[in-house]
């Protein structure tokens, strides 16, 4: 494996994420208010997506053995990394100080950017499907236009919870993670008495579970893009009472959790929904409803776990954008991202800027594909798969980080470190390096399958764009705190 060598820093000018007090007035110091608890609660809601059940069901059974794959090769080394690095450098920012630390300010600037972009990327489609699965639930035949106010007002809601005191939003999201348990049990239960009363829906066996290597190149990236976000917390790390011992706790603890909840929903879908009725937006509600039928208790129950469902769809974005803001404003506050980023609510010690312009760009690419949703459906998808190759990039950098760390700053006291020393090491770090590149080039390019290019020019010309977008913002950033510091 390559190791880049970190770039010089340049000089950082004097700055305050409240700049716009006056000189007198006195910034609250970051509150402790994330336990261990929390910090659980906080990592099962950002990676437990329940959303994105039905598309490792679409997989077919095969999938049971594609789990235990991707939990042995990626999960776990991917919890090791992650617990050494948050609790070897516990500050503010996460991955952003970690990656500058290890290769220099500007790829720490171009990670944090990604990191953020992705979320205002994968914001809209998140909400046009919640707003599609509260038209099949509640409103049949809801227009485009009306979908689009709802995933609008989504939008900003997550906006004005994002600014809000975290001791007050992190039971939004701990409400969440109860939600996708109780959900996934539903699904689990349900479909294990629907095996014993009527036999299950799909082929079932040991020989079906086997994974088809040949395969691997379709379902590669669905599977790794649903076990990220170990690392999600720590960009709020001086938020987190006592991180050093909490977060290889938390991180522990979420490994289980999600692994067994994603490995028991999908096989619960498995066994109560047929491949051929399995739909990638309808799945969910309708795996409810082989579940619990059409009476009028089991309607109810298919209205409270579709509610629920709901519910932790704004979760999923609350989460991923009170850690990506977190991150953007460390890199605005030293300067290595716009300054502007670092404005903080000066009573809260929230992101106040950064949020607001995710809400701007979010809301701007759920107009835009709303407008052409019925004409060009190859762009409306293709944006949406950019957001997933954008989300991938970071990790490029974050997780040879580690290594890189180890290397040259050995010195570090680390309270929790990575088991296997230097063969466990290499071994985490390629395991998890690798999983994320190969995901990174399946997801734009399928070896053995013709490239459909209207589909995929558009997605590179969107990945392209968003890219240029961050280096602009990031080199002028950069010019503007070296000549401030001269």
């Amino acid at each position: 494996m390559t190791v880049m060598r970190p770039e010089p820093e340049a000089p950082e000018a004097p700055v305050s994420a409240t700049s716009s007090l006056p000189a007198t007035a006195t910034v609250p110091a970051r509150r402790r208010v994330m336990g261990l608890r929390d910090i659980t609660l906080f990592t099962v809601s950002a990676m437990l997506v329940i959303d994105q059940l039905t598309a490792s069901a679409s997989i077919g059974p095969s999938v049971v053995g594609w789990w235990i794959v991707a939990f042995v090769v990626f999960l776990v080394p991917s919890a090791f990394v992650t617990a050494e690095l948050a609790t070897a450098y516990p500050d503010q920012g996460g991955l952003y100080v970690w990656i500058k630390k290890a290769f220099g300010p500007r790829w720490a600037a171009r990670t944090t950017y990604w990191y953020w972009v992705n979320v205002a990327l994968w914001m809209p489609s998140v909400f046009l499907l919640f707003a599609g699965t509260f038209a099949e639930l509640f409103a049949d035949g809801l227009g485009k236009w009306p979908r689009a106010g709802l995933a609008l007002a989504l939008t900003w809601l997550v906006v004005w919870i994002g600014i809000q005191r975290l001791d007050v939003g992190k039971w939004v999201n701990n409400l969440g993670a109860a939600f996708k348990v109780t959900i996934i049990a539903a699904l689990a239960i349900g479909g294990f008495v629907l095996v014993v009363r009527h036999g299950a829906a799909n082929e079932l066996t040991t020989e079906t579970f086997v994974p088809d290597w040949g395969a691997a190149k379709f379902f590669l990236p669905v599977l790794v893009y649903q076990l990220l976000g170990f690392e999600l917390i720590s960009t709020m790390a001086e938020e987190v009472k006592d991180p050093e011992r909490n977060m290889p706790r938390a991180f522990g603890w979420a490994a289980v959790i999600v692994g067994g909840l994603y490995f028991l929903g999908t096989l619960g879908i498995l066994m109560a929904l047929s491949m051929h009725d399995l739909g990638i937006v309808s799945g969910l509600v309708d795996t409810f409803e082989a579940i619990f039928g059409t009476s009028a208790a089991g309607r109810v129950a298919v209205y409270a776990l579709g509610l629920a469902a709901l519910y932790t769809f704004v979760t999923n974005m609350t989460t991923w954008s009170m850690g990506a803001n977190r991150a953007a404003v460390e890199a605005g506050e030293s300067g290595e991202l716009p300054r502007v980023f670092s404005r903080e609510h000066p009573v809260h010690r929230t992101p106040t800027f950064a949020f607001v312009l995710m809400g701007i760009v979010a809301s701007a690419v759920l107009i835009g594909t709303t407008a052409i949703l019925d004409e060009t459906d190859t762009l409306y998808f293709a944006i949406f798969a950019a957001s997933s190759v954008v989300f991938l990039l970071p990790y490029i950098l974050m997780f040879p980080s580690f290594l890189q760390l180890r290397r040259t700053d050995p010195g570090a006291a680390r309270p929790y470190r990575a088991p296997g020393g230097v063969a466990g090491g290499w071994a985490w770090t390629v395991l998890t390096t690798f999983g994320i590149v190969a995901s990174l080039l399946l997801f734009l390019w399928t070896p053995g399958e013709p490239v459909d290019w209207s589909y995929t020019g558009w997605l590179l010309g969107i990945v392209v764009v968003t890219l240029v977008a961050g280096e602009v913002l990031v080199a002028r950033a950069l010019g503007a705190r070296q000549g401030g510091a001269r």
